[in-house]
């Protein structure tokens, strides 16, 4: 497996709208109607993934493996956010992304999320074993 080359500064942005389906009530986090911390971890993994989608090769794919949040402020429904990933540190097959989501001026939430580069048929075929 040849791995890509990735390079710390690297980057994407994804955005999305809150919407009723993405609030605490929604998703069992809380009981308040406001963005949901699993649907902000959800957004930021979303940029982590855009930001290697265009250098990733065929057959090459990259899962999450931790991630640490820090949920500052509430979002309510019908707000934009923004979420914001930077590679910040390349380990061998382990890639390291801060990721910083906004509503507009307004921190909503920091969060570190650390991907692993992986064979993407292989992980697969360890996760979904054939029925014998």
């Amino acid at each position: 497996m040849e791995l890509p080359q990735f390079s710390p500064g690297l980057s994407a942005r994804v955005e999305l709208t809150v919407t009723d389906a993405d609030t605490a009530q929604a998703v069992g986090s809380g009981d308040v109607p406001v963005l949901g911390t699993p649907r902000v971890l959800a957004l930021a993994e979303a940029a982590t993934v855009a930001a290697t989608a265009r250098q990733m090769p065929g057959g090459i794919t990259t899962v999450g493996v931790r991630a640490g949040i820090e949920h500052r402020a509430p979002t309510p429904v019908g707000r934009r956010v923004t979420a914001l990933a930077t590679l910040t540190k390349v380990d061998g097959r382990r890639l390291v992304f801060e990721v910083v989501v906004r509503d507009g001026e307004q921190l909503v939430a920091e969060v570190r999320v650390e991907r692993m580069l992986l064979d993407r048929q292989r992980f697969i075929e360890k996760a979904l074993p054939i029925a014998r």
